[in-house]
């Protein structure tokens, strides 16, 4: 792909974002969602490998299925109110099916059979834009209807997500899978800090593009795309096994790293409005995600050299495409001062 091209398919994705998230009438929400959608598409089916294809194929026919959806809600609420507000979203109907299609959006369980199928059956790069960016527009609109959605339904969609996005994930030795079963698992967390404090949710949001994207960026640099891959890792480079290890504890939140921050804030939240049973359950769910990190953490760094293994070693080709992480992974370990930005 050209760098012209490029360069006008991600402005078109950061276009459509600024759309949606700037926009109080449900028809430019729309069109941000759509443009949005679009410009991903041809990225996701640039290697011209069937994989792709049908990842894109697949990708393109649950967004457009979830938009139209949300602009049935939206025309049968200005049916009923004469409004086009986004805020002003009060028909009950129309309440439901607007919290359908955006969790279908996001990938949030029971509705996120396509996300680990089409982040596997694209690149690394790809599948980095899908669980970051790609979040931004339907968690916008989630913000700015959250006072009408119903939080019951939300509640349950969130320990659902939790649960699935964990109990998924171990049973995968592809990293793309895990990733996107980690997202599933992330975006659970974040539903429930959205049911209680709009800043919550963005410090969890911010945390989780950051550990993320770290983890991403060890991947692509070290080409990585199954945990036995990781477990050769110290072949190619040992600082980037160091960093991996940091960013997967950080993703299955341990302290003292910042991944810790978000889940014990929103557990804090939840005891405080006098909803402990479900700050366990989360509590519980967590432990199936922190299972198979702390097993990609024990293959990454607890089987390196002198230990014997039963699989070929990698080549110590040097890194593709060399990436400075430095600053993104010390956040990882530096952002705790963050927290009297939220909490008072």
């Amino acid at each position: 792909m050209s760098p012209l091209i490029s360069s006008i398919l991600i402005s078109n994705l950061a276009l459509g974002i600024i759309i949606t998230a700037t926009s109080f009438h449900w028809f430019l929400a729309w069109v941000g969602l759509e443009l949005n959608t679009l410009a991903i598409i041809p990225i996701l089916a640039k290697q011209h490998h069937p994989r792709a294809t049908e990842a894109a194929t697949k990708y393109f026919i649950i967004q457009a299925t979830a938009s139209s959806i949300i602009l049935f809600s939206s025309t049968l609420n200005a049916w009923h109110t004469g409004m086009w507000d986004i805020t002003q979203l009060t028909h009950s109907l129309a309440t439901l099916t607007l919290t359908i299609a955006l969790t279908m959006k996001l990938g949030l369980a029971p509705m996120h059979f396509w996300l680990p199928e089409v982040m596997q059956g694209t690149t690394l790069m790809s599948a980095l834009i899908i669980t970051t960016w790609q979040k931004l527009p339907p968690l916008t609109l989630l913000v700015l209807t959250m006072p009408h959605l119903p939080t019951p339904i939300l509640l349950t969609l969130s320990i659902t997500s939790t649960m699935i996005g964990g109990w998924s994930g171990l049973n995968q030795t592809q990293m793309r899978k895990i990733m996107a079963y980690s997202s599933i698992a992330h975006l659970g967390w974040m539903l429930t800090a959205l049911s209680l404090s709009q800043n919550l949710l963005l410090f969890t949001l911010f945390i989780y593009i950051l550990m993320t994207s770290s983890m991403f960026l060890v991947l692509i640099s070290s080409m990585s795309k199954t945990s036995k891959d990781l477990g050769q890792l110290w072949s190619t480079s040992p600082a980037i096994t160091s960093i991996s290890m940091i960013t997967l504890i950080s993703l299955g939140g341990l302290p003292p790293l910042i991944g810790f921050l978000p889940k014990w804030l929103i557990l804090s939240e939840l005891t405080n409005n006098h909803l402990t049973s479900m700050a366990v359950i989360l509590a519980l769910s967590s432990l199936l995600s922190l299972m198979f990190y702390m097993r990609l953490t024990y293959t990454t760094t607890l089987t390196i050299s002198p230990n014997t293994t039963n699989s070929m070693m990698k080549w110590r080709f040097k890194l593709t495409k060399p990436l400075n992480m430095v600053p993104m992974i010390t956040s990882l370990l530096t952002l705790s001062p963050l927290l009297p930005l939220i909490s008072p």
